[in-house]
Order: C-alpha cells, then sequence, then structure tokens
C-alpha cells in the first residue's frame, strides 16, 4: 500500500531520494524567503494552475545504472531535501498552484532486473514525495518500455498501488518507435486505465541521431533536436495506426506536439499525394486524415509566445492545452502570462487551459 504521510513525514530522511531535475540542468538561485503564491483571476474568480511538465530525478534509482549526481547536468545542489523551498518559491512567484512530475528515461538499455528493480524505487520515492506535499505535486509513473509487458504492469501498479497519475516515457526506445506493435501491450494498459501517457523527447533519439548535424552554436541538438523527436513520435503514433488500434488512448506531449501542429496539413496532402506512402501500417487504412488525430491529443503550452499558444490552439483545440514550463529547467516563467495574454481565448478557456483540463485528466479536485 501507499506510504500514508504520517508514516512518510516521521521516516528517517523521506524526502532525501529526490531530485529535482529538467531537460538540461542548470543552477536555481537559492530561495531565501518564500513570497506569496501569486494567483490567477479569470473573469473574477481564481483559477487553478496546474503545470504537466515539470522534472525530477531518484538518485537511489540512478544508482542502479551507475549514474550519480554531480557536473553541470546533475547538480547535487537541486536535491529535494535541501531544495524544495527553492521549487516552492519559483511556483509561488510563476503562479503555478500544482506540478506534474516526470523522469526522463535515461533506463532503456537496461536489462530486465535492473529495469525491473529501478522502477520499483523510482515510483515508491517518487509517490511518497508527492504524498507529503500533496497539495502541490502529483507524479507520472515510470515505466521500462524497452519491456512492455513489464512497463503494463508498472503503470498498473504505479496507478493502483502508488497513487501516479499516468506515466511518461520518452519518444523513442532505444532506437524503436513507440508505435512498434510490440509496445501494444503497454498502450492497451493505458486505454484500459483511462490515465495519461506524457511523452517527452528522448535525448537518444533524433537529437543523438541528428547530432552531426547539430554542430556548432544555438544548441541545436535541444533546440530543433528536442521538438523534432516528438514530431516524429507523434506522426508514427498516427500514420503507423497505433491511434486506430486504440482509440482511447490519452496522450499529451511535451513541447507543443513539436513541429508537428505548426505544419499539420502537409501531413493530409501526404496522404492524398502518395497515398501508396500512407497504408496505415500494421493496422490497415487510416480512419481518418491524419490532422483530426491531432485534435484527440493534448499538448503543452510551452511555445513561448501568446500568438504560438493561439496559434496551437487553432489548429489543435484549445481543450486539447495544459500549461508546462519544463521545470527547473528555466525556458520559461511566463507560460501563465502567455495564456492570458492569447487572443481569442475566451474565459472558460484560458480556465480550461490553466488547469482545468489538466484536473479533469489527472483526477485533481479543483
Amino acid at each position: 500500500m501507499l506510504t500514508t504521510r504520517r508514516e512518510f513525514l516521521g521516516s528517517a530522511g523521506a524526502l532525501a531520494g529526490l531530485v529535482f531535475v529538467g531537460c538540461e540542468m542548470l543552477a536555481v538561485p537559492h530561495a531565501h524567503a518564500q513570497p506569496r503564491r501569486r494567483e490567477t483571476i479569470v473573469a473574477g474568480k481564481r483559477a487553478k494552475v496546474i503545470d504537466v511538465h515539470a522534472h525530477c530525478a531518484v538518485p537511489e534509482a540512478m544508482a542502479l545504472m551507475g549514474l550519480k549526481f554531480g557536473g553541470p547536468s546533475l547538480r547535487p545542489d537541486l536535491h529535494m531535501g535541501t531544495a524544495l523551498a527553492t521549487r516552492l518559491a519559483a511556483m509561488d512567484e510563476q503562479g503555478i498552484d500544482m506540478q506534474v512530475l516526470s523522469i526522463n528515461p535515461y533506463w532503456y538499455k537496461a536489462e530486465r532486473e535492473v529495469a525491473e528493480k529501478l522502477i520499483q524505487v523510482q515510483n515508491e520515492k517518487l509517490a511518497e514525495a508527492c504524498a507529503a506535499t500533496p497539495d502541490r505535486f502529483l507524479g507520472f509513473a515510470s515505466v521500462a518500455l524497452q519491456h512492455p509487458d513489464l512497463a503494463a504492469r508498472q503503470l498498473e501498479e504505479g496507478v493502483r498501488k502508488y497513487g501516479l497519475r499516468g506515466a511518461a516515457i520518452g519518444g523513442s526506445v532505444d532506437g524503436a518507435e513507440i508505435s512498434d506493435p510490440k509496445f501494444h501491450p503497454f498502450w492497451a494498459k493505458a486505454e484500459e486505465l483511462g490515465v495519461l501517457v506524457f511523452i517527452h523527447p528522448q535525448g537518444t533519439g533524433a537529437p543523438s541521431e541528428l547530432a552531426r548535424r547539430f554542430k556548432g552554436s544555438g544548441g541545436l541538438e535541444n533546440v530543433i533536436g528536442n521538438p523534432l523527436e516528438t514530431t516524429i513520435a507523434l506522426s508514427h503514433l498516427i500514420f503507423e495506426g497505433t491511434l486506430d488500434r486504440f482509440p482511447g488512448l490519452k496522450i499529451c506531449s511535451a513541447h507543443g506536439g513539436g513541429y508537428l501542429p505548426s505544419y499539420a496539413a502537409r501531413s493530409d496532402r501526404g496522404c492524398m499525394a502518395r497515398p501508396d506512402l500512407c497504408t496505415g501500417g500494421h493496422n490497415g487504412p487510416l480512419k481518418k486524415k491524419p490532422t483530426e488525430y491531432l485534435r484527440q491529443m493534448y499538448y503543452d503550452t510551452m511555445v513561448f509566445s501568446p500568438e504560438g499558444v493561439r496559434h496551437l490552439a487553432a489548429e489543435v483545440g484549445s481543450s486539447q492545452l495544459m500549461i508546462g514550463t519544463d521545470y527547473p529547467y528555466p525556458w520559461t516563467k511566463t507560460a501563465v502570462e502567455e495564456v492570458m495574454a492569447t487572443s481569442g481565448l475566451s474565459d472558460a478557456e484560458k480556465v480550461a487551459i490553466l488547469g482545468g483540463t489538466a484536473a479533469r485528466l489527472l483526477g485533481i479536485k479543483v
């Protein structure tokens, strides 16, 4: 059973096992004083703001892969035991009421026995940390997707035993596309449980596969590579028929879905121009136009401008958007402001993007 809050808080070093990290970790200034939590008011009423894209890591789990904190990417000063106040202060300053925590997969090459132990430790520690501050944090379960049957079991255990609200996975798995039929047991379990699956770009995917092209200034392996990884992953889920085979899936992708929503109509035109290349993969012909599948998935708002949010909403529907910050990596501190400044959104749509849609999908009381 999930550790109770009383038992958890009474255990020695309960917070010692969780460290918050981002897509790429940088130092976070120490918070000397906690400011009053900023409230977001829409039409005279307080709107709850829920960030579905925030990161963490568990050192005990990392140790099983021979990893430890230190250096520019894994700073020890982001340990949960010492950095919680900093994180809460940042959330309060930005007007973020809750974060839904996820861990970027680094275990997709692990053998089954190691992967099973790693995920057990990781999900237990994450659940305990969320239980310690339940009004501010929820978590996505980790799964060893390279072992699909195990991943399905880990997802169910994460949801039913540990109270986690879905799963976080990479955009590819050790070179395999997440649309590959071998992953059907995981997708079937996610559909059965009715939980959200958060897809984050995998650094070992497009960013590393195109490393030669990304050399030079600008951090292109991240700036271009990460959204490209997501674009490829979502396109395969559409064109290989995964979304037809599992129509009840609830999928949210990081970074606004990559580039796909910005050039979505080309996917439709591609099928018209070359129907021989648009066969639906393993599940027969597609049941809808490619762009129609975009409107059944969800996306974070990490597009960095009100106009970007407006365009994304126009392409996929405002009902499919949720706040994302990528905390603690400092990509944005103005996610709330960007939604509030987006033209053409009704008050009800703003409330939904800020937290209403996430609350519905994740079972959060507002």
